[in-house]
């Protein structure tokens, strides 16, 4: 059983694949190639499932923090005899840098270490086990290093100090004096490829540098935000970019699988895959947080995976692998304890065949706030983007799952509703750009009555807010979007009287906001509460011209910020502590998103 902390993870990322550090200098999660492989390194999820640990072999004092504008991380151990430093990354590979981001990443994991004062004794251990902890491979000492075979893997450690080989893994110990260095790294080929190779300590710290560079070169490309909590938006842009998978232009919606809602709950879910809501608005963030220049490759990956089945006629899957796989079907690993015995662990995602209507406002949203980036619209594209507008005409009357998947009975949910508005908004917005003034008449009168239908049978008097579904008493956080997206003024007396229900009744002790109330979803056991609703009312407030308290709703969320910077998906109500998979890009694009709307309020003549 896992228990470190969820928040005491740090994130590495090549814009292929992440891993997952703790602050104790292990490597507890891995995947390579692709955020969706399984995992070589799975202690996250069980103590047997893999890991790969740096750090002295006395205790001492620990901190750490990300090399200036990178995702490059630096962990310093502090003992009683000296003092080490741990610097990690997930390689970019040289001349990778700019716009060109991830291309190519040789799927190289670097770690290198470096004594800055004194001595001390580090221990080294090494325990790989490929496919969720499954395979247990054969370790072999080679010149320089030690290779893994087993699966369909190929690992091969490059190691400066000579290790011992046994049943689990391989382990040293080494004593490094001030000013000495050494350097590992872990690259991984499978046996159908070229084999991987080991690498010579000046080759391991020349790409450490070049890596640093590249996630440089990117920020110093991109990232121009200077309002308020601008040190918290550049890291969530960096964020926010690290989930994005390069070859394909795809983002997941976080690096981890089964991380629960609720300690010990059976609330634990893959999201190492592309939701267009999610992918949708990390684009939308990144318009924010990061000038968003890869905007035409994800939309060509969008077109990709999901235009034949809209040339069909058929409804906008709503999530996709990050090579554009549709089939998502999911499974549950067995073998696997979980972290803090939080099981079933899953792969794969069961909510890929849902049908939520809300992804045609989201999707439609994002390119016409990315216009800009989108210079060129080709036929295809074009194509598509008229075909979400005309699904969401014909579709926005049926019932769905809704933006938070309930299980079961599909509704009229408002939030979904609200979307198809957006999409057919956003669809007029830019029909002269997709060719399509001749349908405008069509959009508009359908925009108009889905209006009129969600202000008739959304509102709920006997609770005096917009409620989940209509004919419902249930308070939503969703609702919150509605001023968002300029479905109503924020200052309309019934947006405003949303605002106060979301805040009144679905605000735990913490001061965070809940997605609904429990019992709603018919799941059993309970979750925490959801940082981007709280990060929403933040948003929602300040554009309602509450500053004030749009300010303290963001500091409640921000100071769950983990000592590096990034956000889970929930808060534990009662504990305080980190749940669910992270780093999770909703969390992240509520934050940036909140810190924009506030620093936009406060530049308004009316602030």
């Amino acid at each position: 059983m896992s228990s470190t902390p969820i928040a005491d993870h740090a994130l590495l990322s090549d814009c292929h694949s992440a891993a997952l550090v703790t602050s104790g200098g292990s490597v507890d999660w891995l995947c390579f190639p692709r955020f969706d492989s399984p995992s070589i390194f799975g202690r996250l999820l069980d103590d047997g499932a893999g890991h790969w640990s740096i750090r002295p072999a006395a205790d001492g004092e620990t901190s750490r923090r990300y090399l200036d504008h990178t995702l490059v991380l630096e962990t310093t151990f502090r003992t009683a005899t000296g003092t080490v430093l741990l610097t990690e990354a997930l390689a970019m590979g040289l001349g990778n840098s700019g716009h060109r981001l991830g291309e190519g990443a040789p799927h190289l994991l670097l770690r290198s270490l470096t004594c800055t004062d004194g001595e001390v004794d580090v221990d080294v251990e090494y325990v790989p086990r490929p496919e969720y902890g499954i395979v247990m491979p054969l370790l072999s000492e080679v010149e320089g290093g030690v290779t893994a075979r087993g699966g369909a893997e190929w690992l091969v450690l490059s190691t400066p100090v000579p290790m011992t080989l046994d049943n689990c893994g391989a382990h040293c110990r080494t004593t490094l004096r001030a000013g000495e260095a050494v350097g590992f790294a872990l690259h991984r080929s499978t046996l159908e490829a070229l084999p991987a190779r080991v690498w010579t300590q000046d080759e391991i710290a020349a790409l450490l540098a070049a890596t640093v560079d590249a996630w440089r070169s990117w920020s110093a490309l991109h990232q121009n935000y200077e309002g308020p909590w601008r040190e918290l938006v550049h890291h969530s842009g960096l964020v926010l970019q690290a989930l994005t998978y390069q070859p394909s232009g795809a983002i997941v919606a976080a690096a981890t699988t089964s991380l629960p809602e609720g300690i010990g709950g059976i609330r634990n879910w893959d999201y190492r895959f592309s939701w267009v809501r999610d992918a949708s608005f990390t684009m939308e963030a990144l318009w924010v947080a990061a000038c968003p220049d890869e905007a035409d490759r994800f939309f060509a990956f969008m077109t990709t995976a999901a235009a034949s089945s809209m040339a069909r006629g058929e409804s906008l899957q709503i999530m996709f692998g990050v090579g554009g796989e549709h089939d998502l079907t999911e499974r549950v690993l067995p073998h696997l304890a979980g972290w803090r015995d939080s099981r079933p662990v899953r792969v794969g995602n069961g909510a890929w065949n849902q049908r939520q209507l809300d992804v045609y406002g989201e999707l439609l949203g994002a390119a016409h706030r990315l216009s800009g980036q989108l210079t060129y619209l080709d036929p295809d594209l074009r194509d598509f983007l008229v075909a979400l507008v005309d699904t969401a005409v014909l579709r926005w009357g049926e019932t769905d799952h809704g933006i938070w998947e309930v299980p079961g009975r599909r509704r009229h949910f408002v939030h979904s509703k609200v979307m198809c508005w957006v999409a057919l908004d956003r669809g007029i917005a830019m029909a002269a750009r997709l060719d399509a003034d001749g349908r405008v008449a069509e959009w508009k009168a359908a925009r108009e009555e889905i209006r009129e239908t969600v202000l008739r049978d959304g509102w709920n008097d006997t609770v005096g807010a917009f409620t989940q579904y209509f004919g419902s008493a249930e308070i939503d956080a969703s609702a919150l979007m509605m001023p968002i997206v300029g479905f109503l003024p924020a200052d309309d007396p019934r947006v405003l009287a949303t605002i106060d229900a979301v805040a009144d009744r679905l605000t735990d002790g913490h001061g965070l906001v809940r997605r609904y109330r429990s019992g709603v979803d018919g799941l059993a056991g309970e979750e925490g509460a959801f940082l981007l609703c709280t990060f929403w009312l933040a948003q929602a407030l300040a554009m309602s011209g509450q500053l004030g308290r749009a300010r303290v709703v963001f500091a409640r969320a921000a100071r769950f910020v983990n000592d590096v910077g990034l956000l889970a998906e929930e808060v534990d109500p009662v504990t305080g502590e980190s749940l669910g998979n992270v780093p999770q890009a909703f969390s992240h694009i509520g934050l940036v998103n909140a810190a924009w709307a506030i620093a936009e309020a406060e530049a308004s003549p009316r602030a």
